[in-house]
């Protein structure tokens, strides 16, 4: 493993975890060149999964693109990354044990959106306005208006 800090190969590893559900192996490494920790994920490799997108383009499904997604959402909020960690092995999970080969983008949007809702209603605005393309003020004002009613509207 290449120290993503100086970039030296040898390291040790100083701790490994098993995750909640036996699908990754978690490892904290030491650079025994500069002495920094990282952490790296061990996970089986498997057949790709297609991601139909909303205007009908296939690309293949990438866990790091739906972390990213969700940790511009949790930015500034009392999130912990080993909290967005969680959301995204569960999301991870789910797609790939109830979708084959291939999951429309929007399944995986509401899947975000109702986990965000349950978590943090601020977290879960900042991702509905992308993935729901909010076009101007009264859009937004609109989701936090159903988010205070304890609804939500079924569009999208």
């Amino acid at each position: 493993m290449k120290c993503p800090y100086c970039g030296s190969v040898k390291d040790k590893v100083v701790d490994s975890r098993i995750s909640k559900d036996f699908s990754s192996i978690r490892r904290r490494r030491e650079c025994l060149s500069c002495g920094r920790r990282f952490t790296t994920y061990e996970r089986i490799e498997e057949s790709p999964l297609m991601v139909i997108k909303k205007d009908g383009r296939r690309e293949p499904f990438q866990r790091e693109k739906l972390r990213i997604g969700i940790e511009k959402a949790c930015e500034k909020r009392p999130i912990s990354m080993e909290t967005i960690e969680e959301m995204v092995e569960e999301i991870e999970r789910e797609i790939k044990n109830n979708f084959y080969r291939e999951v429309p983008s929007r399944e995986i949007g509401e899947k975000v959106m109702q986990r965000l809702n349950n978590l943090d209603h601020i977290a879960y605005v900042r991702f509905a306005s992308v993935y729901r393309e909010f076009r101007d003020v009264s859009d937004f004002i609109k989701e936090v208006k159903t988010l205070k009613k304890g609804g939500r509207d079924e569009r999208g």
